[in-house]
């Protein structure tokens, strides 16, 4: 089974994935935007139930961070989980497979070949979450 772990930069929250992630996925919206302090972020979600969280984690509107360095970790989103991969231990584990609010996105940024762009959401854009 694939195991994907990471955490915080202090290492006071760490945060444990087991099993492939249900998609992996970048987002340009305001929000994902505002919290990352970022042009756009990437995450891979997972069930609820496939995912180990140790030390204490602060939240704010379902996205958590570590109290003592800030550094964001995670979110929730009803019974799934989205594992920021910037936080994972090794690179190069996942490939996001689409783009979300691409009408959002920054013109300059160059394409990211075989990504599925949507423009706002994915559920706004038909598919199920």
């Amino acid at each position: 089974m694939d195991v994907y772990e990471g955490g915080c930069r202090c290492g006071n929250l760490r945060i444990k994935a087991s099993g492939r992630p249900l998609r992996v996925g970048i987002c340009h919206c305001l929000d994902c935007r505002k919290h990352h302090g970022a042009l756009f972020y990437a995450a891979a979600v997972f069930p609820d139930d496939r995912i180990e969280v140790s030390g204490e984690a602060r939240g704010y509107v379902d996205r958590f961070f570590c109290p003592g360095c800030g550094s964001p970790v995670f979110a929730r989103s009803g019974a799934e989980v989205e594992v920021h991969l910037g936080c994972l231990d090794a690179p190069d584990q996942l490939t996001p497979t689409y783009e979300s609010w691409v009408t959002r996105r920054e013109a300059w940024l160059p394409d990211f070949c075989g990504m599925t762009r949507f423009d706002q959401g994915r559920l706004a854009d038909g598919l199920k979450a």
